[in-house]
């Protein structure tokens, strides 16, 4: 994979740059591809849905609390598996527009884009929690709040796993960077719990396919919180799809800007803001 490639051939941060950009628009093509071939199949071919209220693989009356449960589930077998130990997890819900239906949280969204995002926060927590706690058999909770409000749907996961270094913070969702180490090839055909370091890429762009969007907040020395934007109206989550013109071409052929601050990395986040 990539991160092979830039440990054996050291890749310097123009050509990152374009990696990423490319990897980004492309894998962003292919979410794409793949949900209309998937929403193709599932209309009209022979393979029924499995809910009746599916229209295809989109579910108009999606229910966010049972998909965290769900993907909750799977990455605490596949955690148990790898350290014979996992944390508990406590969920909150608040519904700010029906207040009495504060557990009936129900959106129109694909649940299988939800699952993927779900699913990777939670083996990022709970890898990050057993490892950080490596002598406490009773491990501190993951703590899930989901919100609906006005606009969107907001699903925030936080975690006691140690945090990460702010410096290294804006490398969390690149292509070529895994908190993990490599995983080693498993001989009864198990999937590694991490270390491909596209685990977060690709869920920011299964949440940002239809104008979502994830961000991580962490605390050095204390854990990290994972913020999952959704648009709660289904007029407003349109497709996000790259565009492909001269000015994408340029991309792979003029040098990075140099930065005009004193720190680079701090000119970046100054632009960013």
């Amino acid at each position: 994979g990539v991160i092979e490639l830039k440990d054996s051939h050291g890749i310097d941060s123009n050509t990152e740059t374009r990696i990423q950009y490319f990897l980004d628009r492309f894998y962003m093509s292919r979410i794409s591809i793949r949900m209309l071939i998937n929403q193709h199949t599932l209309l009209f071919g022979s393979q029924l849905a499995q809910n009746n209220r599916h229209i295809g693989c989109i579910d108009p009356n999606c229910a966010v609390l049972d998909v965290v449960k769900d993907s909750y589930e799977n990455a605490k077998f596949l955690c148990d598996q790898y350290y014979l130990n996992a944390p508990e997890v406590e969920i909150k819900t608040h519904n700010a527009t029906v207040p009495d239906q504060k557990e009936d949280i129900r959106m129109v969204y694909v649940p299988s884009h939800l699952y993927h995002i779900l699913f990777e926060l939670f083996k990022n927590a709970m890898r990050a929690v057993v490892e950080y706690h490596p002598e406490d058999m009773e491990l501190p909770k993951l703590n899930v709040g989901i919100t609906k409000g006005d606009e969107d749907v907001t699903i925030k996961m936080s975690d006691q796993g140690g945090g990460i270094p702010r410096s290294k913070s804006d490398l969390l969702f690149h292509y070529m960077y895994s908190t993990a180490p490599q995983p080693m090839r498993s001989e009864n055909g198990s999937a590694p719990l991490a270390g491909y370091g596209y685990g977060l890429p690709l869920s920011r762009l299964y949440a940002r396919y239809f104008h979502g969007d994830l961000i991580l907040s962490s605390v050095e020395g204390f854990g990290t919180d994972a913020f999952i934007y959704l648009k709660l109206f289904p007029s407003e989550a349109n497709e996000l799809l790259p565009v492909y013109n001269t000015t994408a071409s340029r991309m792979y052929h003029t040098d990075t800007l140099i930065s005009d601050w004193s720190s680079p990395g701090a000119g970046t986040n100054m632009s960013r803001s």
